[in-house]
């Protein structure tokens, strides 16, 4: 079972209640591009992940699938080609960074609605960055239905029944999707944030 067995359980409910939009700065223009500039043959599978996230083409930056066992959490490969994702993992968000993935669900697709269950996920929280997303593109958590823009990050409370809807027939939403270790500063960021918007 994935574990980080030295570190507490959160009460995400009380943190994060089921998202919280952070006041973070990110460079949208310079993310999206960055992104875009991958090697077409990054994607094309699920990055090993499995269940409902079969829809969705994703790239491992840091870290492997749950699916994939208790593998270590280090920086992959495609990770080196996009430094400004590494400065918003390393350096933006206050905290140490575990997990991270570029998950780009197709138009028309869906991730059905689910609890991550390891303790893992009970451990850390997720923050979302968009990289590519439109007003047909619905992030579904502990019951509200809302959408999340580029240039803005959020953290979802992942330990919540979550989904998401692409309602738009062909156009894409690519978020950037990072688990942190919870820190002091991360939590003053999760209080100073809007919290369920």
């Amino acid at each position: 079972m994935l574990d980080l067995p030295d570190n507490i359980v959160l009460d995400k409910a009380r943190l994060i209640g089921g998202s919280v939009r952070l006041s973070l700065a990110i460079d949208a223009p310079r993310l999206a591009a960055e992104v875009a500039a991958l090697p077409p043959s990054l994607w094309g599978s699920c990055g090993g992940r499995v269940g409902v996230h079969n829809a969705a083409e994703a790239i491992f930056l840091r870290g492997y699938a749950p699916a994939e066992g208790d593998r270590p959490i280090e920086d992959r490969a495609p990770l080196a080609l996009l430094p400004y994702v590494r400065e918003i993992v390393t350096a933006l968000v206050p905290a140490p960074a575990q997990r991270c993935l570029l998950a780009r669900l197709p138009g028309g697709a869906s991730v059905a609605a689910h609890i991550d269950q390891a303790p893992y996920f009970e451990k850390t929280i997720r923050i979302h960055f968009p990289v590519e997303t439109h007003d047909r593109a619905w992030m579904i958590c502990a019951g509200r239905r809302f959408r999340i823009a580029v240039g803005e990050a959020w953290a979802i409370n992942n330990s919540a029944p979550h989904a998401v809807e692409n309602e738009h027939p062909s156009r894409p939403r690519t978020h950037l999707i990072c688990d942190f270790l919870p820190t002091g500063a991360l939590f003053d960021l999760l209080a100073r944030g809007e919290r369920d918007p």
